[in-house]
């Protein structure tokens, strides 16, 4: 998995920590944050979050959730914790998202942690719905149970924010990721292969695709490039294709009917949003279950989504290259687009650039 992670989080070495947070609570968050880490890509609608359970300085056990409608990562620690016999009475639970304290298709969380017998309770990010946020810290507090928040906040608000962003905007976090030559382009002239970047930037595009609960791609890189939108690395854990949505400025009849998204395994999970709307293709993924959506597009697609302001990070592979092709990464943009949080990572010959976008 750790190519799937390899730029998603920042270092937590990197992070500084409130002067009133113990070295302690740290460490152990840091390890709910990797074993949330295990979740990436697998738990939409649902956030990925990591729990593990000490008692005097000593793991007891540990969890993350694995996917929707399946235990959360509180339950999968206490369960690990009682598989090994451990008495919890006095423990700590350091989990990275507020429990949950509410029926769903699991059982809340909180009562879990009451009945165990755990005694304090650490999380870093609180609940990004209104009508949860801080609902888990009364009902501790009031049944005697220490509670302390905020620890790593940085790194586990960073585990939840395409959660968060749904929550708050009704519209997924938003990738786009594109391969650009030295000078610019995306393609390369007629007669020449089909790749600028190296096979092991492709591999990582797969691993971003993992990721990624849809990819997005326009009716004109369909038509010329019949691209299978897929996770098809042998290297990755077994997971559904993401959706796969085709933004196209006319009927769905006008798109070639022979396209792999539209005849292979994998055909029930393409939909296509023929009025060229952005925000509508958004939301329509949004209601299919979507965090985080990828966009793999030519540069007109890629350069509206920009100008619109509906993207939150970017992708960037430069090819160690001058091809003198016929397309430009990014068209159409009337106004500035700054980055932040800047990352950068040497693949095979290639550099990724990868990056938040500094919204207005």
């Amino acid at each position: 998995m750790s190519l799937v992670h390899s730029l998603r989080f920042p270092l937590l070495s990197d992070m500084t920590p409130p002067m009133n947070v113990a070295s302690d609570d740290r460490q152990w968050m840091q390890l709910a944050i990797s074993e949330a880490q295990n979740g990436i890509g697998l738990t939409s609608p649902n956030p990925p979050v990591g729990a593990v359970i000490v008692k005097d300085g000593k793991l007891l056990g540990k969890g993350w959730h694995h996917r929707a409608g399946e235990p959360h990562a509180e339950r999968e620690a206490l369960a690990d914790a009682r598989a090994n016999r451990h008495d919890l009475s006095g423990a700590t639970i350091y989990v990275t998202l507020e429990p949950c304290s509410s029926h769903g298709r699991t059982p809340p969380c909180t009562d879990g942690i009451l009945e165990s017998g755990i005694s304090r309770v650490v999380y870093g990010a609180e609940d990004p719905n209104p009508s949860h946020r801080g609902r888990a810290k009364e009902l501790l507090l009031a049944a005697g149970v220490e509670v302390e928040t905020g620890v790593e906040k940085d790194g586990c608000e960073h585990l939840i924010r395409a959660f968060s962003k749904v929550h708050q905007t009704g519209l997924p976090w938003v990738l786009i990721k594109s391969a650009i030559s030295l000078d610019g382009r995306i393609t390369r002239p007629p007669g020449e292969g089909q790749w600028l970047t190296s096979p092991e930037s492709r591999e990582e595009v797969q691993c971003m695709r993992y990721e990624s609960d849809a990819i997005i791609t326009g009716g004109n890189t369909l038509r010329i490039d019949d691209p299978a939108l897929t996770v098809r690395s042998i290297s990755l854990p077994e997971k559904p294709q993401p959706w796969r949505m085709i933004i196209s400025r006319g009927y769905r009849s006008s798109l070639p009917a022979t396209a792999q998204v539209f005849t292979d395994a994998h055909r029930d999970r393409t939909l296509v949003q023929e009025d060229g709307d952005l925000l509508a293709a958004l939301k329509q993924l949004v209601s299919k279950g979507c965090n985080q959506v990828m966009v793999e597009a030519g540069g007109q697609l890629l350069g509206a989504f920009l100008d619109a302001g509906l993207v939150d990070e970017v992708a960037i592979f430069y090819a160690a290259m001058i091809t003198g092709g016929p397309d430009a990464g990014f068209a159409g943009l009337p106004r500035e687009v700054h980055l932040k949080q800047h990352q950068f990572k040497q693949i095979g010959n290639d550099v990724l650039l990868r990056a938040l976008i500094q919204q207005p």
